[in-house]
């Protein structure tokens, strides 16, 4: 089977599709050399998912230092210009002419208040707490995006190498059934085979030929996904690399399982659901905790109309002391509110705990069905090898008269199939592999 391997390689590397040619200078200019840590960087770049999830970062990083501002004193500007009109005066009652009582007519304010929250409840501090939780938590939806986008681009990546591969399998063995149709129709011509014979080889090198065409369109599909995620051109030919032996990683479920608690990103993110609950929770109670502030409150205004007699002259004022509140109401109103939020926060510690069932449930299942991709390799290549040999000694039997076209065929197909079924088994680990990583989070 490496003999195979090796061999397969070769052709991927010869192929007009696969690897450098003599093709065109625009055609080659046209085709993009890529890596799977190359389509993983600019599947970064260019996703859009992944601009999404780092501006809501950046938004919740903005909400965290908008909460901290909150501790500076509020401080206001404020001014007014005002006309007055005389006072009327009804000396003998309102259908009589009233006297006009002479005032000064402009009046002018200008002025500055000051509030600083001393204490009220704690709740700045649990506000500031929330929102650093929350930028926690978009941060690792961020890194789950990526995460994510970079599995995506992995099976698409594997996808199109495959393909690659089917093609140039179906290639090579097509060129290998055009040489024995030559020689079955050798024999024809000598009287030894059948007319039949050369009808049924025919149709099968027929069908070989359409399953080419499905697979070149397979390739054409798989080229453009890749090429929408990584933010190339639709119809840029990707070349990828030459597909790696599988991961064979030789860690138990166990420290698997202990990776996952470490970097799961379902696992951490109901873990800082719970810690926002608990905070909410303790916000409701702060709701029943008294209010303690210091105001200030300085002005000039014309004219001077704060104490008599009035003049019509400049003055200045300035207040400052402390306010204190308790919300007596919040005795009864708050109650159901604590008791909604102390009942939210044990659904989330018990949403927490179904959180880690489940990731035990995935990473076990991932590990599982990557241990069966590489027992399923070693199967493939049992099988491939007894396939060529099944094919060789019928092959011989065949032109010796002592077997039939069918098993001729037979033997082809199941050479053919056997190969597509080593390639995709490999491919199959690699891709069982990140997604062990991806479930996991060490992607």
């Amino acid at each position: 089977m490496r003999k195979l391997f090796t061999a397969l390689s070769f052709l991927l590397l010869h192929h007009p599709s696969f690897a450098e040619d003599e093709r065109t200078g625009s055609a080659q200019e046209d085709t993009l050399h890529i890596t799977l840590p190359g389509v993983w960087q600019k599947a970064e770049e260019h996703s859009r998912q992944v601009g999404i999830s780092s501006k809501a970062a950046a938004a919740a990083a903005a909400e965290v230092q908008d909460a901290r501002m909150e501790r500076y004193p509020e401080l206001g500007l404020k001014g007014t210009a005002e006309k007055a009109s005389n006072i009327p005066i009804y000396e003998n009652g309102l259908f009589s002419r009233p006297s006009q009582h002479e005032v000064i007519h402009t009046l002018y304010r200008a002025g500055a208040d000051l509030y600083l929250n001393l204490y009220n409840g704690n709740k700045l501090n649990l506000k500031i707490a929330e929102d650093k939780v929350l930028h926690r938590l978009s941060l690792i939806r961020h890194e789950q995006t990526l995460s994510d986008i970079r599995y995506k681009a992995a099976a698409l990546y594997l996808d199109l190498q495959r393909s690659l591969i089917f093609r140039a399998l179906i290639i090579a063995d097509i060129a290998d059934q055009e040489k024995q149709l030559k020689e079955i129709k050798a024999l024809y011509k000598n009287g030894t085979v059948l007319r039949s014979d050369v009808l049924r080889v025919e149709l099968d090198l027929s069908r070989r030929r359409m399953s080419l065409v499905t697979i070149e369109n397979d390739i054409l599909i798989a080229t453009q996904k890749l090429n929408i995620l990584i933010g190339e051109p639709d119809d840029r030919i990707l070349q990828p690399a030459l597909p790696q032996g599988q991961q064979d990683e030789q860690k138990p479920y166990e420290d698997f399982l202990a990776e996952a608690l470490q970097h799961s990103f379902p696992y951490h993110i109901s873990a800082q659901h719970t810690a926002l609950s608990k905070l909410q929770l303790r916000q409701a109670k702060a709701n029943l905790r008294p209010k303690l502030g210091l105001y200030g409150d300085f002005y000039y205004a014309n004219p001077q109309i704060f104490l008599y007699p009035y003049n019509p002259y400049w003055y200045s004022l300035g207040v400052a002391g402390l306010k204190a509140s308790f919300p007596l109401s919040a005795l009864y109103h708050n109650t159901h509110k604590v008791r909604a939020a102390r009942l939210a926060f044990e659904q989330e510690e018990e949403a927490h705990k179904d959180a880690a069932d489940r990731v035990r449930q995935q990473v076990k299942e991932a590990f599982l069905r990557y241990r069966e991709a590489l027992v399923q390799i070693q199967v493939a290549e049992v099988n491939a090898a007894q396939a060529e040999e099944n094919a060789r000694i019928i092959k011989n039997t065949y032109f010796r008269q002592a077997s039939l076209i069918t098993d001729l065929l037979d033997a082809d197909i199941q050479v053919l199939q056997t190969r597509f079924e080593l390639a995709a088994a490999r491919i199959m680990a690699q891709d069982k592999y990140y997604l062990l990583q991806n479930t996991t989070g060490v992607l």
